[in-house]
């Protein structure tokens, strides 16, 4: 009976005498999200950095982690500007406390030279690392993070193109796709992931909402897909950034060939593998960067790009279209203050037009106007 008595007593001078540093070890690792969930693999980023998977990457950070390969020729582009979208209204926080990590699927071809052309061609900044590593913890990363299906394994194009966004010290992760706005993503990284730590100061009033209107299958394409890359009359600048990406579609129908625009929208990765002189123009012009094969049919095709005649012939008789009522929002005329980096970019371009901010905005919660000052 003595000895059974003994053993609390016994615990607690163990912990008294403990380090408080092994105590919150002991924490860390037997937490669901810890150490002992995420391997610590070594990758190396497309800078040469070797870096460790959880210690460097995910640790007390909020992170979006995606799986691409450089010479995909769908998808992977498409997440890619969707993201730089979203790093775009994030700006002031990129490298701080939140961080983009795309990692490769196809680490035999893409090495840190490939991967360093990769970013560069879409102008990533900081806070941002395309990384590359082993074959085999690559694909443990992706099973640990829900992002490896079946058929992964047999068929490198057919990979899931879900991205994870997550707080490793808070635990909450959530898993979106690159077909989603980036407004509504960098809502979740700004405000859900971070706890609402952002105290609002300011609400908006129900009477300025605007009001919602259905969409057809050609604006819904465009939205998910080629508002990432392209605007309808808003020239070759996207928010307050040269387009990287693509040009802007006012009238491209106008100044297309009808047949060559709608292989075009259906088959751009064949028509590149032809060497097409106009296409392989536009890939020179964009920095590389490819046209997706998004797997339209051919009534999607007639549909999106029927919304863009649509939209360009509204802009060009002077009114605004559905998708840019739909876009501006209620208090659009109001004074905003300049956007960081703005000043930056339009010196390194030579530009003398400055655009009102298109930056996230966590006390609004919602994205501010980005129409030129003429």
């Amino acid at each position: 009976m003595k000895s059974i008595k003994l053993v609390p007593v016994l615990l607690v001078l163990v912990l008294a005498f403990s380090p408080l540093s092994t105590i919150a070890e002991q924490k860390e690792s037997s937490s669901r999200w810890g150490a002992n969930y995420f391997p610590d693999h070594e990758l190396t980023d497309h800078k040469g950095k070797k870096v460790k998977f959880f210690t460097d990457l995910l640790k007390d950070k909020i992170v979006v982690i995606n799986f691409i390969y450089t010479s995909c020729p769908d998808t992977c582009p498409l997440e890619t500007s969707r993201l730089r979208e979203v790093y775009a209204l994030l700006e002031e926080r990129m490298g701080k406390d939140i961080f983009f990590y795309s990692i490769t699927i196809d680490p035999e071809n893409d090495s840190v030279a490939v991967l360093k052309d990769y970013a560069d061609r879409w102008d990533v900044g900081d806070g941002w690392k395309f990384l590359t590593g082993n074959e085999a913890n690559i694909t443990e990363l992706r099973k640990k993070l829900g992002l490896l299906s079946s058929r992964d394994s047999v068929n490198l194009s057919a990979h899931q193109v879900n991205m994870v966004m997550g707080n490793q010290k808070t635990g909450r992760w959530i898993h979106r796709t690159p077909f989603d706005s980036a407004v509504v993503l960098a809502e979740h990284l700004g405000t859900w992931l971070n706890n609402y730590r952002n105290v609002k100061t300011s609400w908006n009033d129900y009477e300025d909402a605007p009001e919602l209107r259905p969409i057809d299958g050609g604006e819904y394409i465009f939205r998910t897909r080629c508002a990432s890359c392209h605007t309808i009359g808003g020239g070759d600048v996207h928010g307050n950034q040269s387009n990287v990406a693509g040009p802007d579609l006012l009238a491209v129908g106008d100044r297309r060939d009808p047949d060559w625009l709608k292989r075009w929208v259906r088959e751009p990765d064949v028509m590149l593998a032809e060497k097409d002189p106009l296409a392989m123009a536009l890939l020179e012009q964009y920095n590389g960067v490819v046209m997706p094969n998004f797997r339209l049919s051919e009534q999607d095709v007639d549909n999106v790009l029927a919304f863009i005649k649509r939209e360009s012939d509204a802009h060009l008789k002077g009114r605004a279209g559905e998708f840019q009522q739909a876009r501006k929002p209620a208090n659009a005329g109001k004074p905003k203050e300049d956007c960081p980096g703005c000043s930056k970019r339009a010196q390194e371009t030579g530009s003398s037009t400055r655009g009102a901010p298109r930056t996230w905005n966590a006390d609004q919660r919602r994205v501010l106007p980005n129409t030129p000052q003429k």
